[in-house]
């Protein structure tokens, strides 16, 4: 009788083996519970796709600067790398051609830097003899002020139309303003062709002075 009345009973004697029933599926909660926070840790997708176009968009930043740093760079350092002047070898052409009596005209065109500034300068030469018949070559530029010097066969002589400076066929000085004689350039003659190396001298001293 007793027990059947036990059994009746609504409140219900819990015993221990209960008690670690409920807590085993209470730290079987926790656990899943657990496992969700450590999920949630995880970097969403949309974060890692920002961080992906934030590499890829600072690498090509990189790439677009380094390709506008060259001509920068270039631009800088050109009138170091190039200094002023016409510094090359010109071929003038077979000495033969240069055998006549009277001075021939030629000219030569080169790279001309001055600073930052770059321009291509055509420039007159006067190729002739000197006393013993050996090519020599003239520049036809006039010590005076700079301009050209021009060969005038009827009085056998170079004249500056500028200032009437006079000059004689081997570039010596007869009248006029300018303080010397034209300058006469470096020539080799290499493989049957006669070449000269293009300078600038400085203007109105009596003495030569190449300055590019």
């Amino acid at each position: 009788m007793e027990s059947a009345s036990m059994e009746g009973d609504p409140l219900h004697r819990i015993e221990p083996d209960d008690l670690g029933d409920v807590c085993s599926g209470g730290n079987g909660g926790n656990g899943g519970n657990g496992g969700n926070a450590g999920k949630a840790g995880d970097a969403p997708p949309g974060r890692s796709r920002r961080s992906f176009f934030g590499v890829l968009i600072g690498a090509i930043s990189a790439v677009v600067g380094a390709l506008m740093a060259v001509p920068l760079a270039r631009f800088v350092l050109d009138p170091v790398l190039h200094p002023a002047g016409g510094a090359d070898w010109f071929d003038l052409g077979p000495p033969e051609q240069f055998a006549g009596a009277e001075p021939v005209r030629a000219e030569v065109t080169f790279r001309r830097v001055d600073g930052w500034r770059v321009s291509q300068v055509r420039q007159t030469v006067w190729v002739t003899r000197d006393a013993q018949g050996r090519p020599r070559v003239l520049s036809g530029v006039c010590p005076h002020l700079g301009c050209v010097a021009l060969w005038n066969g009827e009085r056998k002589r170079f004249v500056c139309p500028c200032h009437k400076g006079n000059f004689a066929a081997d570039g010596a000085r007869i009248s006029g303003p300018p303080p010397r004689g034209l300058d006469p350039l470096p020539i080799k003659t290499e493989g049957g062709r006669l070449w000269v190396k293009y300078q600038y001298f400085r203007q109105l001293v009596p003495n030569r002075e190449v300055i590019g």
